[in-house]
């Protein structure tokens, strides 16, 4: 642990924290769990029941921490690189037009391939850079339990300028104490050279942000098929798809004149399924020396296959030969002789033409990046599962396959909100029958609402959970966009969405404005939970308190209940729309840590913030928010009191009570503040005891009411803890 060494009650927090050191019970009790984080807030101890009445679990239900479990989430840098006018929101255009889906040619839309929303964030169309966006992006993602964010590079852009503010924000974030998921990029998968080898020259290799990259294995990790780093030479020029039957062979022979790792062909397999061969190789020509032997199983229509080497061989004239065919597989070729001092062969017998053939090369950089990295070929199809070991998924249909290591062992799932998913092929996600987000026992649900529970997001996680594999990779958190097309995957609509369309078929996890609100984030939290455990939270520790202003007495109470540090809402960038600047300046007091005391009679209450508390004439100022009864389904939000929101003389505070209909005042009580801090007084008989209570949850904000909801709690001043979140004060064991 280590104290902030700026502003008031600097040396009185380094002495509350070396009491905690020595022996108390709350270090032992909240272990250490986010791993490079000085300040640990215990964000999996905090309780929260979400707008449907959801309630997370906590230690009781989930057990303690498991942490050789990791949580991936898919998340996206591209909000601003590709703007073409808007925003285009495709919930607002069928509000406004219930049949814009059959107009191509509606003024509604924006042009064909323009990025449309297909909602908008609870934090506005925001671009990528928007400092105050990143920031609360990394204390949800935290407080939530995600150890990596997988940036989505797969479309050949790797957005420079955007991962690194998000790199430079996140360090900060973390410079100030404060724990953030670390980040890795799942590439292009069919051709990932490119990008990889861009990321390597601008992030990886001059090791900048060092602290962020997410390990695997001891090594950075990153989404990429090894063997296609290698440089390629050969022939992709074709013309023909030649027939492989059975019995029979298909043969190039080609010379190089550098080192090769892997050689192959591209194959056709008239759209069958089931397809393989086997891929040979040989010294000069078919009666040469036989070196490598290799075979292709489910050979998908018109892919590249390789044969790859144990090791790598060195220059000359060789033969690949493909052999032992199985269903419906051919070897495109090019009539004519396109590749220089090459022969193709049927049956041994040397014909005309060429065959297409891929050699990959070696050199000095893919050499780099091999011992640098640690790959997992990422595998696109949601169908199919694994082709071989050491592959991971990104989105696959229900039930997901398990991805095995070389080892054998259960090392990943992938677990989706929605997919783009029709029947058994890729589709889009405008297109009937989609795979959206109430989808699940193998259809819709019908009912009203249904979209706000989560179904197909539940069905997917409850099999994660039961396979239990050492990585779940979750899609996603902030995709938000998807161009408009007019043709997808051989079907042609008058409008078409692919990735993302409108509520219900859609895959964010991030609040949205309106719809479901953050009805996904909490029940993503929870399952998070059940996969990763939670800490305990220790009973409280009591001392009695006399409200004086001076605080001495409070260092030996326990547990201490922490918030983010430099979190206060202070937010300024331009949107989407260029004509609009999201502002938010209500950030003002940096709450810190909270403690608990009681005694028979009386309930204490103290908060300390960062700096000195700003006066307490401010508006909204320092308010404390009691649920006693544990029913989030009463009171304001849950709440059944709030302290402090009314101060009607020096030194006396308001007691209210939720009536229903609004906040009366059922006591004024003592407070005192001092330098940093605030302390206040409350008898149980004013909270409707003649006892004090097993438990209560509570929170203290500054600020924050605005709105009058939820949102006020993450868009506004500063809460603790933050957001939806309480945290609970356990009076006895």
């Amino acid at each position: 642990m280590v104290a902030n060494s700026t502003g008031a009650g600097y040396h009185q927090r380094v002495k509350i924290i070396l009491r905690v050191v020595a022996g108390l019970s709350l270090v032992a009790a909240f272990a250490g769990r986010t791993a490079g984080a000085a300040w640990d807030t215990f964000p999996d101890t905090w309780v929260a029941t979400d707008a449907l009445g959801r309630v997370v679990p906590t230690h009781a239900e989930v057990g303690p921490p498991r942490t050789d479990r990791t949580l991936g989430l898919f998340y996206f840098l591209w909000h601003g690189a590709h703007i073409q006018g808007g925003p285009y929101d495709v919930t607002q255009i069928l509000a406004q037009d219930p049949d814009a889906m059959s107009k191509p040619d509606s003024p509604l839309w924006g042009p064909l391939h323009a990025p449309h929303h297909w909602g908008e964030s609870l934090f506005g169309y925001y671009l990528t850079q928007d400092e105050g966006v990143l920031r609360k992006h990394a204390q949800m993602l935290s407080d939530a339990g995600v150890d990596v964010v997988i940036f989505d590079v797969t479309n050949q852009i790797t957005y420079p300028e955007d991962y690194r503010a998000l790199l430079r924000v996140w360090s900060e974030v973390r410079a100030a104490g404060n724990p953030t998921p670390q980040v890795a990029f799942l590439t292009p998968f069919w051709d990932p050279a490119r990008v990889v080898r861009q990321l390597w020259r601008d992030l990886y290799q001059p090791g900048l942000f060092r602290d962020l990259w997410f390990r695997w294995e001891g090594r950075p990790l990153i989404l990429a098929d090894p063997a296609l780093l290698l440089e390629r030479t050969g022939n992709d020029q074709q013309d023909s798809p030649v027939p492989l039957p059975p019995g029979q062979t298909l043969g190039q022979t080609f010379t190089t004149d550098r080192p090769f790792e892997g050689v192959g062909g591209r194959f056709p397999t008239w759209n069958t399924s089931g397809a393989g061969m086997t891929l040979t190789l040989f010294r000069d020509g078919p009666t040469g020396e036989l070196l490598h032997r290799q075979r292709a199983e489910n050979v998908r229509d018109n892919e590249w296959r390789m044969l790859k080497l144990p090791a790598p061989l060195p220059p000359g004239t060789y033969y690949l030969e493909a052999s032992e065919s199985q269903g419906r597989i051919g070897w495109w070729s090019h009539s004519a002789d396109v590749l220089p001092g090459s022969t193709s062969f049927t049956n041994r017998q040397p014909g005309a033409g060429d065959r297409t053939l891929r050699l990959l090369t070696t050199d000095d950089e893919s050499r780099a990046l091999r011992d640098f990295f640690t790959f997992r070929k990422p595998q696109p199809d949601y169908f199919q599962g694994p082709t071989g070991p050491d592959q991971w998924s990104w989105l696959e249909i229900h039930p997901q396959h398990v991805f095995t290591n070389a080892a054998g062992l259960k090392e990943q799932m992938a677990v989706g909100v929605a997919q783009n998913a029709v029947g058994r092929r890729l589709g889009a996600m405008s297109e009937p029958g989609a795979r959206g987000r109430s989808f699940h026992r193998g259809a819709t649900d019908p009912r009203p609402g249904a979209v706000r529970w989560g179904l197909n997001f539940a069905e997917q996680w409850e099999r994660a959970l039961a396979e239990d594999p050492r990585f779940v990779f979750v899609t996603g958190w902030n995709e938000w966009i998807a161009g408009r097309f007019a043709e997808f995957n051989g079907v042609r609509l008058p409008v078409m969405f692919v990735d993302q369309f409108d509520q219900e078929h859609s895959r964010d996890l991030e609040p949205m404005r309106g719809g479901h609100g953050d009805d996904y984030y909490y029940q993503f939290v929870g399952f998070v939970r059940r996969y990763k455990g939670a800490r305990p939270v220790p009973p409280i520790t009591p001392s009695p308190i006399r409200v004086e202003g001076r605080f001495d007495d409070w260092q030996s109470v326990a547990p201490e209940f922490r918030d983010t540090l430099g979190d206060p809402v202070r937010r300024r960038h331009r949107g989407w729309d260029p004509a609009v600047t999201y502002e938010n300046q209500t950030g003002r007091n940096d709450l810190e840590a909270a403690k608990v005391s009681f005694s028979a009679t009386h309930l204490w209450l103290y908060v300390r913030c960062r700096e000195a508390l700003t006066p307490a004439t401010d508006t909204n100022w320092m308010t404390a928010w009691l649920d006693v009864d544990g029913n989030a389904t009463n009171g304001w939000l849950g709440y059944d009191f709030r302290l402090n929101a009314k101060r009607p003389e020096p030194n006396r505070a308001t007691t209210e009570r939720w009536s229903g209909a609004g906040w009366t005042t059922v006591a004024t009580v003592e407070f005192r503040s001092a330098g940093n801090e605030l302390e206040i007084e409350v008898p149980w008989e004013r909270l409707g005891f003649t006892e004090p209570p097993r438990q209560f949850d509570f929170k203290w904000t500054d600020n924050c009411e605005s709105a009058g909801d939820w949102t006020d709690f993450t868009l506004n001043g500063d809460a603790a803890p933050n957001d939806r979140f309480n945290y609970r004060a356990r009076l006895r064991p």
